[in-house]
């Protein structure tokens, strides 16, 4: 079964900066490629972040500059790197992957940008 465990989430401070990461199994993580989505509450789900099976990567505006998305395929675990943090990326943040049998989602990870 394809299982994708987020963690890295938490209270930080506007400036400050997280990591979060996706542990993923059950399925051949170097082949597919990795997104991290979010949704901010009141709000519908917005992707931030993608990295390829080949590395390339693209953003959400709002993220550009200061979110990296990044991949390990020896730990088959994807990463957002995220700086100078606002208070609007307050959201629960998800890692998610599509393959030839569906789409998949982690359990999400509180992320709260508060002073």
């Amino acid at each position: 079964d394809v299982q994708l465990q987020a963690s890295g989430g938490g209270l930080v401070q506007p400036g400050g900066s997280l990591r979060l990461s996706c542990a993923a199994s059950g399925f051949r993580f170097s082949s597919y490629a990795m997104s991290w989505l979010r949704q901010a509450p009141g709000k519908g789900l917005e992707t931030v972040a993608d990295i390829m099976n080949d590395g390339r990567t693209a953003y959400v505006d709002s993220a550009k500059g200061r979110f990296t998305i990044s991949r390990d395929n020896a730990k088959n675990t994807v990463y957002l790197q995220m700086n100078s943090l606002k208070p609007e990326d307050t959201a629960v943040y998800y890692c998610n992957v599509v393959t030839g049998k569906g789409r998949y989602w982690g359990q999400g990870t509180q992320v709260t940008v508060s002073s």
